[in-house]
């Protein structure tokens, strides 16, 4: 019975230690690269500056009318961290994911003792894959249809 109980109350011990090592910068973009991804924006919001929550919001309002199908879709989008920089309370994350193989980084910054991802509009331009349908269809510059200055 003291055996049973010294391993009951390790076990719960590890689980705690293990539970407070999540917020660790590489832990924090996993979390919140996961719901951003995966149009969770709640999870991400969750470890998320205020900033970045607003962004969010707008994002999820424009979201909102995505087909179930494509939802299914960004769920198959996996992230891999390549490498994680602290500088005090500052952290910077790399990573690719299965859309986009170019490498990209994430902002986190350190409030209250707590690591969150500070994400901007200017974030959004390297997160976003160019659509290359878009560009296949967008018309090829002609100079024979630019205007002609007349000269008389």
């Amino acid at each position: 019975m003291k055996i049973t109980l010294y391993r009951l109350s390790l076990l719960v011990c590890l689980a705690f230690f293990a539970g407070c090592n999540k917020n660790t910068p590489k832990e924090v973009a996993r979390t919140w690269l996961t719901g951003f991804n995966r149009m969770d924006f709640e999870q991400a919001m969750k470890v998320s500056t205020n900033e970045t929550k607003n962004l969010l919001s707008s994002l999820e309002e424009l979201t909102s009318g995505v087909s179930d199908s494509g939802k299914a879709e960004v769920k198959k989008v996996t992230v891999d961290i390549k490498d994680v920089k602290e500088d005090g309370d500052k952290a910077v994350v790399t990573y690719v994911s299965s859309d986009n193989p170019t490498e990209q980084k994430l902002n986190l910054v350190k409030q209250n003792d707590k690591w969150l991802v500070l994400f901007t509009k200017t974030d959004l331009v390297g997160v976003i894959p160019p659509d290359e349908d878009a560009a296949e269809e967008a018309p090829a510059a002609d100079s024979s249809s630019a205007p002609v200055e007349n000269r008389d």
